[in-house]
């Protein structure tokens, strides 16, 4: 397997936690999101993944964009250990906080988006830090609250073994923690944020882990 990667993708990160639990170790390509106005950009790439995005798997030939996407193939090729619970409930409930993160939260505030902000838009730095951090905190309110009052949460996101929701949770905060965003607000999130950090799956997923890191 090849996949392609960059240190300060989240969505990249995502999929370098799901390789780190399985014990997969790919062959990394890795694709700057901002050397020279972006490597993704560049014809080479595109014909890799047309929506010009990381991460993206070669799977023997075969190519898959999307880190959900990547995630489950992983999950359904390589079963263990399991990243979705095999009851159905318990497996919706997953992808529920999976999809609040990777759906709704990350890509309205993604490199693209704030790029568009900035020399689109005509934003200043100061107005997209704003931005950020709304939605920041639009998103994980919720996701506190789902998490705090439920009690099919565990040490992790549910239960006591990490699954998709926390491979997605991760990223987030440590995008929240870049920022310099307050999480004071959402003390669930920052104990399974640390437990999934504290298993050497995560930690060494984290972008200043990789070997692109700036």
């Amino acid at each position: 397997m090849k996949l392609y990667t960059y240190s300060n993708s989240s969505a990249a990160f995502r999929v370098r936690i799901a390789m780190n639990l399985k014990g997969i170790a790919p062959e990394f390509a890795f694709v700057s999101l901002i050397k020279d106005g972006g490597e993704q950009h560049k014809p080479e790439y595109r014909a890799v993944n047309p929506q010009e995005l990381v991460p993206t798997l070669d799977a023997g030939g075969h190519l898959i964009g999307q880190s959900l996407a990547i995630v489950e193939y992983l999950d359904e090729t390589h079963p263990t250990p399991p990243l979705l619970p095999s009851y159905p409930l318990a497996k919706a409930r997953v992808r529920q906080i999976a999809y609040a993160i990777a759906c709704d939260m990350h890509p309205i505030n993604n490199l693209s988006v704030r790029q568009y902000l900035k020399s689109g838009m005509m934003h200043s730095d100061a107005e997209i830090a704003e931005w950020y951090e709304h939605f920041i905190h639009r998103g994980f309110k919720p996701i506190e609250a789902l998490l705090a009052n439920s009690k099919e949460t565990g040490t992790f996101c549910h239960g006591n073994e990490p699954t998709l929701a926390d491979i997605c949770l991760v990223p987030q905060v440590y995008n929240a923690r870049r920022y310099k965003i307050s999480l004071d607000a959402y003390p669930t999130i920052v104990r399974v944020d640390a437990t999934a950090r504290a298993l050497p799956a995560f930690a060494n997923a984290a972008p200043e882990k990789q070997s692109d890191a700036a």
